[in-house]
């Protein structure tokens, strides 16, 4: 199993990165428009990212942490899912996402890391700076 854990830094509320999480509209435009059915509900499944992640939300504290099971459908279906942790802390001016995945199938990690990166956090940037 791996792990890693990124943050980024965000020109918004805590609160907008938070709900926009759990939001499918605004969950697409966080992937530049990919498909996203989310919900907000612990125990509540989600699929995005056109249906390529899917999951359910383990623990919900609104506005600081989301905690969910995560998996793609490049995982195998003997790998359990992986754990997915982002916290949101609200600085002055901006807010600062640490994301935490665990559980990730032997030699992932660095596609996962690089995804988020790449696929997310480039995209949540542009959106919060608009």
């Amino acid at each position: 199993m791996e792990k890693f854990k990124i943050t980024v830094k965000l020109n918004c509320k805590a609160k907008d990165v938070f709900t926009g999480w759990l939001n499918d509209k605004t969950h697409s435009e966080f992937t530049g428009g990919a498909e996203a059915k989310t919900s907000t509900n612990e125990g509540g499944s989600f699929k995005v990212y056109n249906g390529y992640i899917s999951g359910t939300n383990v623990e919900i504290f609104p506005h600081k942490r989301i905690i969910q099971k995560w998996r793609t459908n490049d995982f195998a279906p003997s790998d359990e899912d992986s754990i997915l942790e982002l916290m949101f802390t609200q600085k002055e001016e901006y807010t600062l996402v640490a994301l935490s995945h665990t559980h990730l199938p032997d030699g992932e990690g660095e596609k996962y890391k690089k995804g988020w990166k790449d696929t997310y956090f480039t995209y949540m940037k542009k959106y919060f700076e608009q």
